[in-house]
């Protein structure tokens, strides 16, 4: 399967990506465009991108959306969610430090000089262990 998103991958985006290679296809692969182009012309999958039915909806972040819909019934998926949706959406109260640190590294891995295909490399093995954390399993990961 291809996938498209905005450029400059973030919390959001990198976690949608891991979960499709973790659980949806290894095997896919991800192009970035830039916010104003529109993605319906490359003939691949849009997420979290204005309008993409993988995007922010019914007050889900785009991570939770992908959840549902492939139907991925892992409770830790389901706390992983909660907290990706917490740092890509955050309340008006104040942060822990767990997730205040947790948000600090997707900002160093965005704000870095490195391609996208890079961010999501050391962005999926911040969720993999995010994912081990909140009780999954480590069987058959795949980071690139």
């Amino acid at each position: 399967m291809r996938f498209v998103t905005r450029a400059k991958v973030h919390v959001d985006r990198i976690a949608t990506a891991w979960a499709i290679r973790r659980f949806v296809d290894p095997e896919a692969s991800f192009e970035f465009i830039d916010r104003n182009r529109d993605p319906t012309q490359l003939g691949a999958i849009p997420f979290d991108i204005r309008g993409a039915e993988l995007g922010h909806h019914g007050g889900k972040c785009t991570f939770e959306v992908l959840v549902e819909k492939y139907e991925l019934r892992d409770s830790s998926l389901q706390r992983m969610g909660a907290i990706i949706h917490a740092i890509d959406v955050p309340p008006d109260e104040a942060r822990s430090a767990e997730l205040v640190e947790l948000a600090d590294a997707f900002d160093r891995i965005r704000d870095s000089a490195m391609s996208d295909d890079e961010r999501l490399i050391q962005g999926g093995v911040i969720c993999e262990r995010l994912y081990l954390d909140c009780g999954g399993s480590g069987e058959a990961f795949r980071c690139s």
